[in-house]
């Protein structure tokens, strides 16, 4: 018999999307223009696409005298606000560990691609963004069997990977389409 541990862990894994592509690269590399542009895109070619954005900093996406913000204040762990054409959850750490990637992809909605911005680290196929007025030029593709592809501003000289210009949106959209399996 499973447990509900197990229960969940089946439920949440149907839900997983089954394709996701990592964008990544160092500070001001390009990596948000281009989620962006792939995102308007793979909308255009009929795909349902959802993101995650990792952020190396504190945010927040509330205001200060909302009463969403008045509820998070008051202790809330969870504050969802819905309206007729959109809902946010805000879920508050607590002092609890940040959630891996596995666990927030569990937790989306199923769609046909979801692009990851950041996590580095992350066992993702990715393609690496450049440009040269990024704050580190240290090349991640070389230490990175997961990066399939980079996109850059500039010449690459010794790439193991498909170089693509940053801004040929369409080329980088092929080749992850084509790696991905998308229709």
């Amino acid at each position: 018999m499973a447990t509900a541990s197990n229960d969940t862990d089946s439920a949440a894994q149907s839900r997983r999307p089954q394709r996701v592509l990592g964008v990544t690269g160092w500070k001001n590399s390009g990596k948000t223009g281009l989620v962006e542009r792939l995102v308007a895109l793979f909308t255009r070619r009929g795909l349902s696409v959802s993101t995650i954005k990792h952020a190396h900093h504190g945010f927040d996406i509330d205001r200060p005298g909302a009463d969403s913000y008045r509820h998070r204040e008051a202790g809330a762990r969870e504050v969802a606000i819905v309206a007729n054409d959109r809902i946010a959850i805000m879920q508050e750490l607590r002092g609890a560990p940040e959630p891996d990637l596995v666990a927030l992809l569990a937790r989306m909605t199923p769609v046909d691609l979801v692009i990851v911005e950041g996590y580095k680290r992350a066992p993702i196929p990715k393609i690496e963004a450049r440009r040269r007025d990024a704050r580190a030029h240290e090349p991640l593709a070389p230490g990175d069997p997961t990066i399939f592809a980079i996109a850059a501003d500039h010449p690459v000289d010794d790439a193991a990977v498909p170089v693509i210009d940053l801004d040929d949106t369409e080329a980088i959209a092929d080749l992850v389409a084509a790696r991905l399996g998308l229709g």
